[in-house]
């Protein structure tokens, strides 16, 4: 039994241990940094190579993707790796070119896509108001000995 008196008491500490804590935060950095890469999201695209140079940075441009069967993504919305039709695309444009004229519009299509399927949606994007239409390429490979 507790004496009478106050000392067989044990006084209250103030200080908190934070080992927990920092043990979860450690845990929690550990999923971060393993989950973060898995997180890339965009569209598979197989890019022509080209020895273009590279544009500077401006603003962020309005990316439209095109992959090899023809399905267009564009880089707005909830759900960016879902396709859009021509009507749902070209109002998307709209809307992000009468709030700023000189968004540039990058089309990203891939190298087996037809060339044909490629000058419509560049068209239609041109139909929209886009002034400054723009390709995505991928480098080209160093040359040997370089």
């Amino acid at each position: 039994m507790a004496s009478v008196g106050g000392r067989g008491r044990r006084r209250l500490v103030g200080e908190i241990n934070v080992v927990p804590y920092i043990d979860v935060m450690l845990v929690l950095l550990v999923i971060f940094m393993v989950t973060a890469p898995l997180l890339t999201q965009g569209v598979k695209v197989d890019l022509p190579k080209a020895g273009a140079q590279a544009i500077p940075d401006q603003k962020d441009p309005l990316i439209i993707s095109l992959d090899k069967d023809g399905h267009r993504y564009i880089n707005l919305g909830d759900d960016k790796s879902a396709p859009v039709d021509e009507k749902t695309l070209a109002a998307r444009v709209r809307a992000v070119l009468e709030r700023d004229h000189d968004t540039q519009v990058l089309l990203k299509a891939d190298a087996r896509l037809p060339y044909g399927d490629v000058m419509k949606t560049m068209v239609l994007m041109q139909s929209v108001g886009a002034t400054k239409v723009g390709f995505i390429t991928d480098p080209l490979p160093p040359e040997p000995g370089q």
